[in-house]
């Protein structure tokens, strides 16, 4: 392989490794750092073996390489399909979404339901194209922001990825929880996972004690409310994968809780000098479990 490509305003990355990943997506992530890591990776004629290097404009990054290419199966293009959601705010950067539950934000296996990345895509009309820059859980609900183009989602990747932002939930988890400004710190996978939340309210219904929670995550990984709260054995209701099955059935039939109880309420972040403050009221499901529990 004897690939040379020079570094401009259309495909600039900063980093290395961040370059290489976006101007040589054919190639699988593992075997770009191991191009980098052996050395056969050159920056202006210098071998590089840093993957954070900072990269110029006009810098001429050459990939010297004579072994079999280690290559990503292509994906399935993704195509336009019409999908009922509301929509909080548009502009000409960012389209934010009201998730609907029950619907998954992209295209995976075994997924023949429409997802919300070909729903703004048949909603886009050809005009932009959606990019995600933040995950929501397929039963999870609330503010989700979909970039307009390439630029754009990876500016708001990277505010995201420094923690510029302000992300909560509502949840409704087992067990009797006090206090304000509780703090929860994991640690998933080698990273940091890190949490705070106030209890609003307590419940109880046939001796199951129950806590309404109003959530900020300061990290995100994967499923992370839902696993900060089960390690404290207040798993979140309605969660059969880190929750407790038989209270769940019990919930589904005093309560009629179908799934498990995580909105996402607020999303607050700056870019290009303007605020983003975009707000999600709490669906009509979860808000008929709160008035059954108030009764």
């Amino acid at each position: 392989m004897q690939k040379k490509v020079t570094v401009n305003d259309k495909n600039y990355y900063k980093r290395l490794d961040k370059f290489l990943r976006n101007n040589f997506s054919n190639l699988k992530l593992g075997f770009i750092y191991k191009l980098i890591r052996k050395g056969f990776v050159y920056v202006n004629s210098k071998r590089v073996k840093k993957q954070d290097y900072e990269l110029n404009i006009g810098d001429i990054i050459e990939i010297k390489y004579k072994g079999p290419l280690e290559e990503r199966k292509k994906e399935e293009k993704i195509l336009p399909r019409p999908l009922d959601f509301e929509i909080i705010f548009e502009d000409k950067n960012i389209i934010a979404i009201n998730k609907p539950a029950g619907v998954s934000v992209h295209p995976g296996k075994n997924e023949e339901k429409v997802t919300i990345i070909e729903g703004v895509l048949y909603y886009s009309k050809g005009e932009f194209e959606p990019h995600l820059v933040h995950r929501l859980d397929k039963h999870t609900s609330g503010v989700l922001v979909i970039a307009k183009n390439k630029r754009v989602a990876r500016e708001l990747t990277d505010i995201i990825k420094g923690r510029d932002i302000t992300k909560k939930y509502y949840a409704l988890v087992l067990g009797k929880l006090k206090g304000k400004n509780n703090k929860l710190e994991s640690v998933f996978e080698d990273k940091k996972a890190l949490l705070f939340y106030d209890v609003v309210d307590n419940y109880k219904i046939e001796n199951t004690d129950l806590s309404f929670v109003d959530v900020e995550i300061k990290t995100g990984r994967k499923h992370q409310i839902r696993k900060q709260f089960a390690e404290i054995k207040s798993p979140v209701a309605g969660d059969n994968k880190y929750g407790n099955f038989e209270i769940n059935k019990k919930l589904k039939r005093l309560i009629g809780l179908k799934r498990y109880f995580l909105h996402s309420y607020f999303l607050e972040f700056i870019y290009k000098n303007k605020r983003y403050t975009l707000i999600s009221n709490l669906t009509p499901d979860l808000k008929k479990v709160l008035d059954r529990l108030d009764f």
